[in-house]
């Protein structure tokens, strides 16, 4: 009695596969099982890939009208890409000149002597060092430096005469800093009344108006001596030089970390650096991308406000 697989009494035996088979014709199982669905299943991705392929493709006119869109919309949008890198510039011109400033307060206060921050502005177009007594008519860079007292001194005293600090008196504190597409000018006093709802505590709006109405009423007015503005004919009465550029506007801090704009001795209760954003040369006025950096003469609180 031939044995038969478990589980079936009537499965058909199974047939050794040899050369005479083989020689015969006699199909290989493993092999025809195997070749019969690789041939149904790349039959079966034929006709799915021929079938998604044919329902989701683009016909040339869809794509023309995709690209006109799209053309339509970066036209729009490009302008407020513009505004935002704008503003976002004048906010970091905003920051460089605050961390400047703490810095050289910094300085004074830790080394027990004084130290100088110079504001000069020239054009974008000067390929080499300018000397322009302010008014500035350059526009459109703004360049910083600091120098501080070797001997712990102001060097000058307030009565004496005009003149430049010795540079065998004064050594730099750091690097000459320049700023590209910004200007310093006044942006104008915060409206009064505030504005209803009040603005926020670091809004342009919501800032000090001291700057613009302390000894404004004197004769003559006064007010500007509380500003640095690139647009003034206001200098300091003590110049310096360094890296080939006069500084004829400054703040000046002493050990104490008081600050006085252009060497003098009146400790201005709030003063205010204004930055607009420029194009060139030109500044530009109808932007609403100003930025106001304001700090008290006495505790040196540097604070950023913009709208």
């Amino acid at each position: 009695m031939r044995a038969t697989t478990a589980g079936s009494a009537h499965a058909r035996p199974h047939r050794p596969l040899t050369s005479d088979r083989i020689a015969a014709g006699a199909p290989n199982n493993r092999e025809y099982i195997t070749d019969n669905c690789g041939a149904a299943a790349i039959s079966a991705f034929q006709r799915f890939s021929f079938s998604a392929f044919s329902t989701s493709a683009f016909t040339l006119v869809e794509l023309m009208v995709v690209i006109a869109v799209m053309t339509i919309l970066m036209a729009l949008i490009a302008p407020a890409f513009t505004s935002l890198k704008s503003a976002g510039d004048v906010t970091s011109a905003a920051y460089i000149i605050k961390g400047v400033l703490e810095q050289a307060r910094t300085y004074a206060m830790a080394n027990n002597t004084y130290t100088w921050v110079g504001f000069y502005e020239e054009a974008t177009t000067a390929s080499t060092p300018t000397s322009t007594t302010p008014p500035y008519t350059g526009i459109g860079r703004v360049l910083l430096a600091s120098v501080y007292s070797i001997t712990g001194t102001k060097i000058y005293e307030n009565s004496d005469s005009s003149s430049q600090l010795p540079a065998a008196q004064i050594n730099p504190l750091n690097k000459l800093t320049k700023i590209e597409g910004i200007h310093l000018t006044d942006v104008g006093a915060p409206p009064s009344p505030a504005p209803s709802p009040n603005p926020g505590p670091n809004s342009l709006y919501g800032r000090s108006n001291l700057p613009y109405t302390e000894n404004a009423s004197a004769t003559p007015p006064g007010d500007h001596y509380n500003r640095i503005s690139s647009d003034s004919s206001d200098t300091t009465k003590f110049a310096f030089t360094t890296q080939n550029y006069i500084f004829y506007k400054t703040v000046r801090f002493n050990p104490r970390g008081e600050a006085n704009i252009n060497s003098t001795y009146d400790l201005r209760h709030v003063a205010e650096i204004g930055l607009r954003p420029t194009h060139g040369t030109t500044v530009d006025n109808n932007t609403s991308n100003v930025v106001a950096i304001q700090f008290e003469g006495t505790d040196g609180n540097f604070r950023i406000y913009r709208r």
